[in-house]
């Protein structure tokens, strides 16, 4: 028997491998010489890096980095040589490392002053080691300055009326009175950038960064107007110096507009993550040979057939007309519509009524990931006896 294991991380409590490894453990306890693949899943949010450096067999550098206040935080991000889908090393990042919300107290929050600064040394970093395709998630920002602080670590001049670069964070943007960038980095001319942005807000407008996204980061209705304004300005700036600065293109808004910068500055393409995800393991080509594919995540509902991890596993094997079986830490009423979505049968982990703390514990978690595995093939080795 041929089994893939793609299955998301269980967050605060398995990554995808372990939970990868727990479900096989079951399997190989009823079928033990089954040939089965774990690959790494994915959404392009927390535990990319994870999941992809070394589901990929790659690994994870540390760099000290600025983070959203000012202040040295230590940043993980993954290295692949050699990336499955262009050939070159690669670099996996999530910019919540170096400029995410979890970072910030809720008391010192305000994106007025949080600055994307760290996520451009991050990615300088990673060219120093080689690195000539990145994929960024882009998701749990603190920020709204635009993308100008990564611009600054970069080289890129984001300059006031003094020839100086500007403040941190967004209150830098109103300050900005030309961009040159004859400083700028030379090998960036040779990086291409997957950015996994699954939100489709516009830079600026009602839908835009400031208005959806900066109350939660700290922003009073004054300071959203504001900021709104000078990212409009900002985008002027941009579009005189690169033709090709589209403010209402949808996602430029993601990450308080670091999707503009890197459409705008970069060679980039803003991508649903778990495509890039899906393509960069090259996924399809095991699910074409598995006789069973499984996948799951730690919750189970009706946001997971809204295009999920999960779903987009369920939706390649699909295409090979495999059967699909998923495996949650729970699941909800609504999460039928998954079945629809193209998973065969999902299962929840869970054997006994018990704190969410004991439930998440990660030995718990393996336990019960495992057993629940076992019982489920026992079943398939049962139907099987009986055909």
């Amino acid at each position: 028997m041929n089994i893939v294991i793609a299955i998301d991380s269980l967050k605060g409590s398995l990554s995808s491998l372990e939970a990868g490894a727990a479900i096989s453990r079951g399997i190989k306890k009823i079928y033990p010489h089954a040939d089965i693949q774990i690959r790494p899943l994915a959404d392009g949010g927390e535990g990319t890096v994870e999941a992809l450096a070394l589901g990929m067999e790659g690994k994870i550098e540390s760099v000290q980095v600025t983070g959203p206040l000012g202040q040295k935080v230590i940043a993980d991000y993954g290295i692949l040589e050699k990336s499955q889908a262009n050939g070159k090393k690669t670099a996996i990042i999530e910019m919540s490392a170096a400029a995410g919300i979890t970072l910030v107290k809720e008391s010192e929050k305000n994106p007025l002053q949080t600055t994307t600064y760290g996520v451009g040394e991050i990615i300088k970093a990673a060219i120093a080691k080689g690195c000539r395709h990145f994929i960024v998630g882009i998701g749990g920002s603190a920020t709204n300055d635009g993308g100008i602080g990564m611009l600054q670590a970069l080289g890129f001049g984001i300059l006031n009326k003094d020839g100086r670069q500007v403040a941190f964070g967004a209150q830098g943007l109103q300050e900005i009175e030309r961009i040159t960038d004859e400083n700028a980095l030379p090998e960036l001319k040779e990086c291409t950038f997957r950015i996994a942005c699954d939100v489709t807000n516009t830079l600026c407008g009602k839908e835009g960064a400031s208005a959806v996204y900066g109350p939660q980061k700290g922003a009073d209705p004054d300071m959203v107007l504001q900021m709104d304004r000078w990212l409009a300005d900002y985008a002027g700036l941009s579009r005189k110096k690169y033709p090709r600065a589209d403010m209402e293109q949808p996602g430029t808004g993601a990450a308080g507009g670091l999707g503009f910068a890197f459409l705008t500055y970069m060679d980039s393409k803003l991508e649903s993550g778990i495509r890039i995800v899906l393509e960069e393991t090259r996924l399809e080509e095991y699910v074409q040979q598995a006789d069973i594919v499984i996948t799951g995540e730690g919750r189970l509902d009706e946001q997971t057939a809204m295009g999920k991890a999960p779903v987009g596993v369920a939706e390649i094997a699909k295409k090979y007309q495999k059967k699909v079986i998923a495996f949650a830490g729970c699941v909800t009423e609504a999460a039928g519509v998954c079945n629809e979505k193209g998973i065969d049968a999902f299962f929840p982990i869970l054997r006994k009524a018990v704190s969410l703390e004991e439930a998440m514990e990660p030995k718990n978690a393996e336990e019960n990931m495992s057993a629940a595995a076992e019982q489920v093939f026992r079943l398939i080795r049962c139907c099987e006896a009986g055909k």
